[in-house]
């Protein structure tokens, strides 16, 4: 009798685990590469166009106060698809590769532990920073990656080799990222709806450097009637030396002056809005292949971007800054059983993807990761939240984003303070205003104490890093 009900105990558990494998739903996670606030949702520019997105995020949840762990590609997605922030792992610049850290060693990136949970892991284009096939049990390939590129630049004749903006090439099936949705529209198609859920990622590389999209993306936005970003021209006469040093490294990106001297500034951003226009398109198919395969109804789309982008805000171009413009990212999440077309002002961030996924999917949640589950965010927007949201550049430089406010501390132990209800453009820095020292306290205290020592590498961010030490020994 105790062989019998040990035998009927097994058969029922073996019952369940099945049946709770089936239901689970399948993940598409799309990263849109260096995209900024510059969405019809996030209004970040009055001539961004992107119905897709758009289209997206009245399917699910925009969270609109969303905001990376690093302004780096590198960290920024090592961090996301580890659960770790780069103040804990030593991650911090575009060297080393996460499998170097030996603070994650053993630790399961986010395809990994889907695939140890029984599912079926696919993708193209780029999710990691590099070595995507490394992860995933299938990897259709880069499709060129941030090619093609003309055999001349088009716009900026000196500086590194990726940027470079204008109209180019001719046809839209030359982008690589038209092959990536092409590729995951292919597979959407042909994959039959059996009990192994999928986890699909789909990397665009746009608007990415070089800034190149065929020219019909380009005659939506007529050069004469571009708008240029607000700029405050002494914007940075009230922030110290060593935070100027740090976002005024000219290894890669141009110099703010010389973009208007050569009077490229309207046609920079006229090629970002153009770059960010087409790879609105190529979600649009991605999305428009899941709705016509028998997944569309279950299946959680998680959409992101690695981190912000400066078009000459703050007289700096890229990445690699603790402001607003370096680190607000979009982030949607469409999972089936949630309220639609709703918007989220609470602070979140890339490390809490991986967390909310593993709760969207029903799988046992990881007490090791740092981020948060936006779940409760997803049932009610209006949820209390305690947690801020923390960038970081460089040990000893960390941004603290909370629903009103961003803080930053540098290095040298200079401060920063930005109140968005009436500063969206963070033109006015109240750390030294007597009435927000008790602000600016609650703020500092959500600065990480222990912050890890940088992995050593070899990069440009490695480099920006060390020339605004410099500024310490003067």
């Amino acid at each position: 009798m105790s062989r019998l009900i040990l035998s009927c105990c097994v058969c029922f558990a073996v019952s369940i685990f099945s049946v709770s494998h089936a239901d689970r739903p399948n993940v598409l996670l799309i990263s849109v590469d260096d995209l900024n606030d510059w969405t019809g949702g996030l209004k970040g520019h009055p001539q961004a166009k992107t119905p897709n997105l758009d289209r997206l995020a009245k399917r699910g949840t925009l969270f609109t106060n969303a905001h990376c762990q690093s302004p780096v590609c590198n960290p920024s997605r090592a961090s996301l698809l580890t659960g770790r922030y780069p103040h804990s792992t030593g991650i911090y610049f575009l060297s080393p590769d996460l499998k170097q850290a030996p603070l994650l060693e053993g630790v399961q990136t986010l395809p990994e532990r889907f695939q140890s949970e029984g599912y079926r892991t696919m993708a193209a284009g780029k999710i990691f920073h590099t070595g995507d096939k490394r992860f995933f049990q299938e990897y259709g390939g880069n499709m060129g990656g941030f090619g093609p590129r003309p055999k001349q630049k088009i716009s900026q004749p000196h500086g590194h080799p990726l940027w470079d903006w204008g109209a180019f090439p001719e046809q839209d099936a030359q982008m690589p990222d038209y092959k990536i949705a092409q590729w995951a529209v292919q597979k959407l198609k042909n994959m039959p709806k059996e009990k192994k859920p999928f986890l699909m990622g789909v990397g665009f590389y746009r608007p990415h450097v070089p800034m190149f999209a065929p020219k019909k993306w380009f005659d939506q936005f007529p050069r004469p009637t571009i708008q240029l970003p607000l700029v405050k021209e002494d914007d940075r006469g009230d922030i110290s030396p060593y935070a100027i040093a740090l976002t005024n490294e000219k290894h890669v990106s141009p110099v703010h002056s010389w973009v208007k001297s050569a009077g490229e500034w309207d046609h920079a951003v006229q090629s970002y809005l153009a770059s960010v226009a087409f790879a609105d398109y190529c979600l649009g198919m991605v999305l428009d292949a899941l709705d016509s395969s028998p997944h569309r109804d279950n299946t959680v789309i998680v959409l992101f971007s690695d981190h912000g982008f400066h078009l000459g805000e703050k007289a700096r171009w890229a990445k690699r800054s603790l402001w607003e413009d370096g680190t607000r990212v979009p982030i949607i999440v469409a999972a089936p059983g949630f309220q639609q077309g709703q918007r989220v002002s609470r602070p979140a961030e890339l490390l809490d993807i991986f967390p909310t996924l593993l709760e969207l999917t029903g799988l046992p949640e990881d007490s090791t990761q740092e981020g948060q589950s936006l779940v409760p965010l997803l049932k009610n927007p209006e949820a209390r939240w305690k947690n801020p949201a923390l960038t970081s550049f460089g040990r000893g430089n960390v941004a603290v984003r909370s629903e009103r406010f961003r803080y930053i501390r540098y290095l040298d132990g200079s401060e920063e303070l930005y109140d968005h209800t009436s500063d969206p453009h963070e033109w006015t820095n109240l750390a030294t205003d007597d009435a927000m020292q008790d602000v600016l306290q609650e703020h500092r205290e959500l600065v990480p104490k222990n912050q890890q020592p940088v992995l050593p590498g070899k990069s440009t961010g490695h480099q920006a890093y060390q020339a605004a030490s410099r500024v310490l020994e003067r």
